[in-house]
Protein backbone atom coordinates (compact mmCIF):
# COMPACT_ATOMS: atom_id res chain seq x y z
CA UNK A 1 0.00 0.00 0.00
CA UNK A 2 1.35 3.38 -0.94
CA UNK A 3 1.52 5.76 1.96
CA UNK A 4 0.24 9.30 2.11
CA UNK A 5 1.17 12.22 4.33
CA UNK A 6 -1.05 14.08 6.81
CA UNK A 7 -1.68 16.94 4.38
CA UNK A 8 -3.21 14.59 1.82
CA UNK A 9 -5.43 12.54 4.15
CA UNK A 10 -8.99 12.51 2.87
CA UNK A 11 -11.99 10.35 3.63
CA UNK A 12 -15.07 9.51 1.63
CA UNK A 13 -13.75 9.64 -1.94
CA UNK A 14 -12.74 6.00 -2.41
CA UNK A 15 -12.07 2.90 -0.33
CA UNK A 16 -8.41 2.92 -1.41
CA UNK A 17 -7.92 6.53 -0.29
CA UNK A 18 -9.88 5.88 2.92
CA UNK A 19 -7.57 2.98 3.78
CA UNK A 20 -4.41 4.98 3.04
CA UNK A 21 -5.73 7.95 5.00
CA UNK A 22 -6.72 5.76 7.94
CA UNK A 23 -3.26 4.16 8.02
CA UNK A 24 -1.72 7.65 8.15
CA UNK A 25 -4.23 8.79 10.80
CA UNK A 26 -3.48 5.77 13.01
CA UNK A 27 0.26 6.38 12.72
CA UNK A 28 -0.23 10.00 13.79
CA UNK A 29 -2.40 8.98 16.76
CA UNK A 30 0.22 6.40 17.74
CA UNK A 31 3.11 8.84 18.02
CA UNK A 32 4.18 8.88 21.67
CA UNK A 33 3.58 12.58 22.38
CA UNK A 34 0.18 12.53 20.64
CA UNK A 35 -0.91 9.30 22.34
CA UNK A 36 0.14 10.55 25.78
CA UNK A 37 -1.50 13.95 25.30
CA UNK A 38 -4.79 12.40 24.21
CA UNK A 39 -4.71 9.69 26.91
CA UNK A 40 -4.20 12.31 29.61
CA UNK A 41 -7.26 14.24 28.47
CA UNK A 42 -9.77 11.39 28.19
CA UNK A 43 -12.20 10.50 30.93
CA UNK A 44 -12.40 6.99 32.36
CA UNK A 45 -15.58 6.43 30.35
CA UNK A 46 -13.98 7.66 27.12
CA UNK A 47 -10.96 5.38 27.67
CA UNK A 48 -13.19 2.36 28.28
CA UNK A 49 -15.35 3.13 25.22
CA UNK A 50 -12.32 3.60 22.97
CA UNK A 51 -10.58 0.43 24.15
CA UNK A 52 -13.81 -1.58 23.82
CA UNK A 53 -14.44 -0.25 20.31
CA UNK A 54 -10.88 -0.79 19.06
CA UNK A 55 -10.64 -4.24 20.65
CA UNK A 56 -13.83 -5.24 18.85
CA UNK A 57 -12.43 -4.02 15.53
CA UNK A 58 -9.19 -5.94 16.09
CA UNK A 59 -11.10 -9.09 17.01
CA UNK A 60 -13.30 -8.85 13.91
CA UNK A 61 -10.53 -7.87 11.49
CA UNK A 62 -7.50 -9.91 12.53
CA UNK A 63 -6.72 -13.53 13.18
CA UNK A 64 -5.44 -14.45 16.63
CA UNK A 65 -1.96 -14.93 15.15
CA UNK A 66 -2.03 -11.45 13.57
CA UNK A 67 -3.26 -9.94 16.83
CA UNK A 68 -0.32 -11.38 18.75
CA UNK A 69 2.32 -10.71 16.12
CA UNK A 70 1.20 -7.29 14.81
CA UNK A 71 -0.50 -5.71 17.81
CA UNK A 72 1.12 -7.31 20.87
CA UNK A 73 4.49 -7.68 19.09
CA UNK A 74 4.94 -11.18 20.45
CA UNK A 75 5.04 -14.62 18.89
CA UNK A 76 1.67 -16.15 18.28
CA UNK A 77 0.78 -18.86 20.80
CA UNK A 78 0.17 -21.08 17.78
CA UNK A 79 3.67 -20.62 16.39
CA UNK A 80 6.07 -23.31 17.50
CA UNK A 81 9.67 -22.24 17.16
Amino acid sequence: MDTINPQTMCFGLSLDLDRKSLACFLQLIGRQQMAETLANRLTTEEIQELVHYLTGILKNSMSEDEYHELFLLEPSPHTHK
